[in-house]
């Protein structure tokens, strides 16, 4: 199985959703999700990533508060924004790094 840092570090932009099961707004972002991962396919890979089962990690990409959506492209994160998102905005953040 692949880790973190060997998906983000690929060509297809990854849209990787920090979230917590106890959060409102993740709860909201859920089917934005599951729709942002129908639409793209395989044009954009999507990781959901529990900050109560992985703080290190959250901790490396300073999450401070849930949900935060990062776009990373080659291992370089191009993107960053906190709290819930409309999935048009979403998919076209992501389209600028296809």
């Amino acid at each position: 199985m692949e880790n973190f840092h060997e998906i983000i570090g690929g060509d297809v932009p990854v849209l990787v959703d920090f979230f917590a099961t106890w959060c409102g707004p993740c709860k909201m972002m859920h089917p934005v999700i599951d729709q942002l991962h129908d639409k793209l396919g395989d044009k954009a890979r999507i990781l959901k990533v529990d900050i109560d089962k992985n703080r290190k990690l959250a901790a490396q990409y300073h999450v401070r508060s849930v949900p935060t959506l990062l776009i990373f492209k080659n291992g370089e994160l191009k993107f960053r924004t906190v709290g819930a998102q409309p999935a048009a905005a979403l998919e076209a953040e992501i389209e600028k790094y296809y």
